[in-house]
C-alpha cells in the first residue's frame, strides 16, 4: 500500500485525503493546528461558537457531488437549510432583502430599473450557461496543458463564456442603475480584482447566488469540515494534529519523507494542501516551482479584518447575511487592489448566524461575525484593530438602529498577522489569488511540482481557485494526479518483478 502524506487539513486537504484513501492509499494528514478545517475551523467562548472563516454556503451541487462519490450525502452529516432572504443589502438610503424566490428578485430589479426584470432573465441565462460550461470543461481540469481544453465542448463554448470580456463591461450590457450593478458585481469584491479586470466568465457566481441559492448547515460552516473529517477517518485516513512540517526529504527527484518538529513520515507521494508559497519554502530553492519574485508579482485576492462579537441581547433589524454597501464601492476597491492601503470608509459584511441557529449563541444572545475586506500584505496592529472596531460599532449602531456596543460581552479580532501565524498565508492572504484572466486555469500556479515527480499542490492558490467549493474540487483534481502516479509506480514495480 502506497503512503501518501497530505500537508494541511483544510477543504482541499480533506478532499484529497478522502479520494486517495478510497483508491487504496495509506493517507496521513499532518495539520499544524489542533483541529481540522483550515480556515473553516471554529472556536467556542462564553457560550458562543464562531465559524472562523467561510460563512457563505453557495454551489450546493458541488458538496452533493463530493459526498455522492463516497456513497453518501451531506444530509447524512449535517442539516442544510436554504436561507430566505438569502441576504440583506444596506445602502445609505435603502435596505433591501434579497429573496430566495427568483421571481420575487425579478420584481425587485424591475422596480429599481424598468425593464431590468426581463434583462435579468437574459443575464442569468448567460450566467447559467457559463456555470455549466465551466463545470464541465474548465473547473475540474488540472490546468497542466492547453490540450485539456482542446475538446468539442470547450471550443463550442469558448466565446460565449466571455473569458476575454470583463464583468464590468458585461454587466453594463444589461443594467445601468448603480444598485443593480453592485448586486451583480459584489461577489467580485471577494474574487480579488476590480470588475474591469475580472473575466465575465465569473458571472457564473451570479447564477450560483440567484438561482442555486444561499444555504446554511445548522451548527455552522465547521460542520462541513467535521463531516469531511469523519468521512476521511472512516476511509482509514490518519490525522496528526499540532504537527508543523519543517522540510521535505528529497532523493532521486522525489520526496521520500516529510519532516515535522516531532517526527518523520515516509512518503510515496506528497500533497501540499497548505499555503502554496509556504510549501515552496519547505524545499531547497533548486526544487521550487516559483521564485520569490514570482509570488511578489501575483495579484492577490483581499485579506480581511474580522471581528468575532458576542452580544447579551437579540438584535431587531438584522438578517443572517448582511452587506453594508453604505460606503463608496469604487473608493474601497481602489484601496483594496490599487493603492493597497487601509480603507478610510470600507464596505462591510456582517454575519449573524444566531438569527438562524440558536446553538451558536447563549439564549437571548447574538453571534456576530464582522468582516472588512483589506488589501493583502498590510501590517496590522492592536491600535489599528481598535480604531476599526470603533468604526464598526458606530456603523452597526447606525445601520441596525439600536445600541450595540454596550451589549458586547465577548470580542476577538483576526487579521493578516493571524493568517500568517495560523496558516502560513502568503502576505496574510485570506482568499488566495485574484481571478484575473492572467491567473485563470493553466495560468495559475501548477498543481504539480515541475522537478519532483511525486509532489503536488492543492488549495486556493492553484486550480481551480479561491472559495470552499473550488477547494473541494482542487483536492479531487490533485488526488487524481497523484493516483495516476501511484498506479504508474505499481506497474513499474510489477514489471521489474517479472523474470
Amino acid at each position: 500500500m502506497h503512503k501518501v502524506v497530505v500537508i494541511g487539513s483544510g477543504f482541499a486537504g480533506l478532499s484529497a485525503a478522502c479520494h486517495l484513501a478510497k483508491d487504496g492509499a495509506h493517507v496521513t494528514v499532518l495539520e499544524k493546528n489542533s483541529q481540522p478545517g483550515g480556515r473553516a475551523r471554529s472556536f467556542s467562548e462564553d457560550g458562543f461558537t464562531f465559524d472562523m472563516g467561510p460563512s457563505w454556503y453557495w454551489m450546493p451541487d458541488v458538496f452533493e457531488m463530493f459526498f455522492n462519490q463516497f456513497g453518501t450525502t451531506p444530509d447524512a452529516y449535517y442539516n442544510l437549510i436554504r436561507l430566505d432572504p438569502s441576504y440583506r443589502v444596506i445602502w445609505e438610503d435603502e435596505t433591501l432583502d434579497i429573496p430566495a424566490s427568483y421571481n420575487e428578485l425579478k420584481d425587485i430589479f424591475e422596480r429599481i430599473e424598468p425593464g431590468a426584470g426581463k434583462k435579468l432573465d437574459l443575464f442569468i441565462e448567460e450566467a447559467e450557461y457559463k456555470y455549466n460550461a465551466a463545470m464541465k470543461g474548465l473547473v475540474y481540469q488540472p490546468g497542466l496543458s492547453v490540450t485539456e481544453y482542446m475538446n468539442k465542448d470547450v471550443f463550442k463554448s469558448f466565446f460565449r463564456i466571455d473569458l476575454l470580456k470583463s464583468i464590468h463591461k458585461h454587466a453594463r450590457r444589461y443594467f445601468t442603475h448603480p444598485k443593480l450593478l453592485q448586486l451583480v458585481e459584489f461577489p467580485i469584491l471577494f474574487l480579488g480584482a476590480l470588475p474591469k479586470n475580472t473575466p465575465a466568465l465569473y458571472t457564473l457566481m451570479n447564477y450560483a447566488d440567484m438561482k442555486l441559492g444561499t444555504w446554511y448547515p445548522m451548527g455552522g460552516m465547521v460542520q462541513i469540515a467535521n463531516a469531511m473529517y469523519e468521512l476521511a477517518k472512516n476511509l482509514g485516513v490518519q490525522f496528526v494534529f499540532n504537527e508543523d512540517v519543517t522540510n521535505l526529504v528529497i532523493q532521486d527527484s522525489e520526496v521520500h519523507a516529510v519532516n515535522t518538529r516531532n517526527n518523520t513520515y515516509d512518503s510515496d507521494a506528497v500533497i501540499a494542501a497548505c499555503d502554496y508559497a509556504h510549501a515552496e519554502q519547505l524545499l531547497p530553492a533548486l526544487y521550487r516551482n516559483y521564485t520569490d519574485a514570482y509570488w511578489k508579482s501575483r495579484n492577490m485576492a483581499p485579506s480581511c479584518l474580522i471581528y468575532y462579537i458576542g452580544l447579551n441581547k437579540k438584535l431587531k433589524n438584522i438578517q443572517h447575511h448582511n452587506l453594508l454597501f453604505d460606503a463608496p464601492f469604487d473608493a474601497h476597491a481602489e484601496e483594496l487592489y490599487t493603492t493597497q492601503r487601509w480603507p478610510k470608509n470600507p464596505l462591510m459584511y456582517v454575519c449573524c448566524p444566531s438569527q438562524t441557529d440558536s446553538s451558536v449563541a447563549p439564549e437571548g444572545g447574538e453571534n456576530l461575525f464582522v468582516l472588512i475586506p483589506i488589501a493583502t500584505g498590510l501590517k496590522d496592529t492592536e491600535a489599528i484593530r481598535q480604531q476599526y472596531y470603533e468604526l464598526v460599532m458606530a456603523r452597526l449602531e447606525k445601520r441596525f438602529e439600536e445600541p450595540i456596543a454596550e451589549a458586547v460581552i465577548y470580542r476577538r479580532s483576526y487579521a493578516t498577522s493571524d493568517f500568517i501565524k495560523d496558516y502560513n498565508a502568503y502576505g496574510g492572504n485570506a482568499y488566495g489569488l485574484a481571478n484575473t484572466l492572467a491567473q485563470t486555469a493553466l495560468l495559475k500556479p501548477s498543481i504539480k511540482n515541475k522537478k519532483l515527480r511525486n509532489l503536488f499542490y492543492a488549495g486556493q492558490l492553484t486550480v481551480p481557485g479561491p472559495g470552499v467549493p473550488p477547494a473541494i474540487i482542487s483536492g479531487q483534481i490533485v488526488a487524481q494526479q497523484a493516483g495516476e502516479l501511484l498506479k504508474l509506480k505499481n506497474s513499474v514495480s510489477y514489471d521489474v518483478s517479472i523474470p
